[in-house]
């Protein structure tokens, strides 16, 4: 007899499993029965469908699925073709059974179990049993603690080199998950130490040391020398960094240069059709016909738009084909409306494709070059160093890159920071455009960015302005606050539509006005449940029909990116099956998630202030409050401010911008690239 709270070695897969654990996989109640066939494994059987199966043949459900399915037809509402995707999706299910008894059998979720098998396939448990870490580096959503987990139960001892070395693997992927290009050798240890504190053996810098040098020699890491310590880097990211800076500096010397008569004549060509640019705007033109890598920075209002715009005429004056990119979707939408030419995302322009068992790759570099002369990117600030290096590979010999954004912005979400590295290097040539337009100093949102990036506290509640300050100390009076202003208040004063045109940012995930409760107070408040309104929970997330979600890593498989933000669309039960529309550079476009794959999104009523990089909004809603004190940086507000085209509400106190407003010591990031930017050019 079974007893709840006992554990018993499962006969077939030979693993202590707790009773509770055992009726789940093998489920001998028909609420059990219901469950298992509705969870979303079975493709064709959703909860309605389950019911009815399970309504029609009892305890007896499961050995008709196995011997005769063909049965299934004779439940009301279950055709031959109904029958025969269930039947299909059956087998296939049953292929994977045994992977995924296995692996929750240590505490592996479904979810997680399908992405290891669609990884692994049928050598999944044979890759996890030979090394479980592997897990934590190819697995997204399966960290070091659930692998070590894993392999101390497998018996792998607590000092073994793979589990040290995979330990420094994480820690030095996690820093790129902050921005770091490489970690200090004292501080990767510390970080490994930190992880690896619940063993019983003591480990030695030594034995550290003599793993971390196990690693370069099979270089999967390496290692370079800094003032007092190490760079220890990740493979990829040592090889990008330091290829980029010598691509860059080839770059930067073989565009040719055009003649003083040929600068002149183009010069004034563009500025007869554009005469209202400014001397600023023309001076950049100018050095853009002479350099091979040009950066041009400045603030809102201060024309970096119009100066792609004249860059496109110039060049298509001087008959060089142009191509236009972004880092997202949502920033290459945004260039595309404001110059009329199509622009791309970066990724799309290098051709990325996904294939089955080789993952993700770019057809263009530097075997098969971009075929164009000039290449502007636009909201370069959100470039990371993997993208910038893979973007350098495919840069035809002899052509131009002019890279436009804002430097004092946040950097980008991946690792490096290379607009900021490029420009204090002083080897590549950057123009700040610091003229601010008569429009744009009409706006307060434009006014009162310069001011936060200046060191000064902005202006508030100028009568007929658009930008606005709501004191409220509480941070959960000013979470209700948000709430009332996204609901009521700003769609009867604009008119906006709550979840078209409203955008909340918050400089905090936690916190009583962080982005996870604000998206609970939010979807209740803007989407709450319906008799006919379907929804899905996963991850303790429910996703409901009209819902906004965000995309928060790459899938280059469905084409969506981390920061993505669409709507729900349709929910199917019954498929287990997701769709989510995205709008993207010219088009509405509906993405299909399985429910396993819902843990890459999250809702997107309110977002951090990082995850808006790239992106405009009709109206933002800000709470800033002294619990956000962590993340109370200059750079952070302004970044915040700035992606406001119409109107700006912060909620919070006055203090808590103070704090923001002196605040100057942006985050620093390990990165080297403004050094190696140097040693090229002293080497040439």
């Amino acid at each position: 007899m079974l007893v709840k709270g006992q554990w018993q070695v499962h006969p077939r897969y030979g693993q202590q499993l707790s009773v509770e654990h055992w009726e789940r996989l093998l489920p001998a109640t028909e609420a059990g029965l219901k469950s298992y066939l509705s969870s979303g494994l079975i493709k064709g059987i959703g909860p309605v469908t389950a019911n009815k199966i399970v309504e029609h043949y009892g305890l007896d459900t499961l050995d008709i699925l196995e011997n005769e399915p063909e049965r299934l037809q004779e439940v009301e509402g279950i055709g031959a073709r109904k029958t025969a995707d269930i039947i299909d999706s059956y087998r296939k299910y049953k292929d994977v059974q045994n992977v995924l008894i296995f692996l929750q059998g240590y505490g592996i979720g479904i979810n997680q179990a399908m992405r290891l098998y669609r990884r692994y396939g049928s050598h999944t448990i044979e890759q996890v049993k030979e090394n479980p870490y592997r897990m934590a580096e190819d697995i997204f959503g399966v960290g070091f603690k659930t692998a070590d987990k894993i392999a101390l139960k497998l018996g792998i001892p607590e000092d073994a080199p793979e589990r040290i070395q995979a330990s420094f693997a994480y820690n030095l992927n996690r820093a790129s998950e902050q921005g770091h290009v490489y970690l200090p050798k004292k501080e990767l240890f510390e970080r490994a130490n930190d992880l690896l504190k619940d063993s019983e053996k003591a480990l030695s810098e030594e034995y550290l040391e003599q793993q971390l040098q196990d690693m370069v020699f099979k270089k999967i890491i390496y290692s370079e020398p800094l003032a007092e310590d190490e760079a220890i880097y990740y493979a990829p990211f040592y090889q990008a960094e330091k290829n980029s800076a010598a691509l860059i500096n080839k770059l930067s010397k073989e565009a040719r240069s055009y003649s003083p008569l040929e600068t002149s004549q183009a010069l004034g060509a563009v500025s007869h059709d554009n005469p209202h640019l400014t001397d600023e705007q023309l001076q950049v033109l100018d050095l853009a016909m002479q350099n091979g890598v040009l950066i041009v920075t400045g603030g809102p209002g201060t024309g970096k738009t119009t100066t792609i715009k004249a860059l496109l005429s110039i060049y298509r004056k001087l008959r060089q084909k142009v191509l236009l990119a972004a880092p997202t979707g949502r920033a290459a939408k945004r260039v595309t409306e404001a110059t009329g030419q199509e622009a791309f995302t970066i990724h799309r322009m290098l051709e990325y494709s996904f294939t089955d068992g080789e993952g993700f790759s770019f057809k263009r570099n530097a075997d098969n070059p971009i075929e164009a002369r000039v290449i502007i990117i636009d909201e370069a600030s959100m470039v990371d160093l993997l993208l910038m290096y893979n973007l350098l590979k495919a840069m035809p010999v002899g052509s131009r890159l002019i890279m436009v954004g804002d430097v004092d912005q946040l950097p980008a979400v991946g690792a490096g920071n290379v607009l900021r590295d490029l420009i204090n290097s002083k080897v590549i040539q950057c123009y700040r455009l610091g003229y601010i337009f008569r429009q744009a100093r009409e706006s307060m949102i434009v006014v009162n960015a310069h001011r936060v990036n200046q060191g000064d506290m902005p202006y508030l509640n100028v009568k007929k302005k658009d930008f606005f300050f709501m004191h409220e100390e509480d941070a959960e009076k000013a979470a209700e606050l948000v709430v009332q202003l996204c609901r009521e208040r700003l769609p009867n004063y604009g008119p906006y539509d709550p979840l078209l045109d409203l955008q909340v940012l918050t400089p905090m995930r936690k916190t009583a006005a962080g982005v996870d409760r604000l998206n609970l107070l939010l979807q209740e408040a803007l989407n709450p449940p319906g008799r006919d309104k379907l929804e899905i929970t996963a991850r303790g997330i429910i996703f409901r029909l009209g819902d906004k979600i965000m995309q928060i890593r790459n899938n280059y498989q469905k084409e969506v990116y981390n920061g993505d933000i669409g709507l729900v669309t349709a929910i199917d039960k019954e498929t287990a099956e997701m769709v989510v529309t995205f709008r993207d550079v010219l088009m509405d476009r509906p993405v299909i998630y399985d429910f396993s794959e819902l843990d890459e999104l999250v809702l997107s009523y309110a977002v951090s202030i990082h995850k808006s990089q790239g992106s405009e909004y009709p109206v933002i809603v800000m709470p800033i409050l002294t619990q956000h004190y962590m993340l109370l940086q200059r750079n952070l507000l302004y970044t915040g401010i700035t992606r406001a085209k119409k109107l700006a509400v912060l909620v919070g106190s006055k203090k808590a911008m103070a704090i923001a407003v002196r605040n100057n010591r942006a985050e620093e990031r390990h990165t080297y690239l403004s050094a190696r930017l140097k040693e090229e050019t002293i080497q040439i």
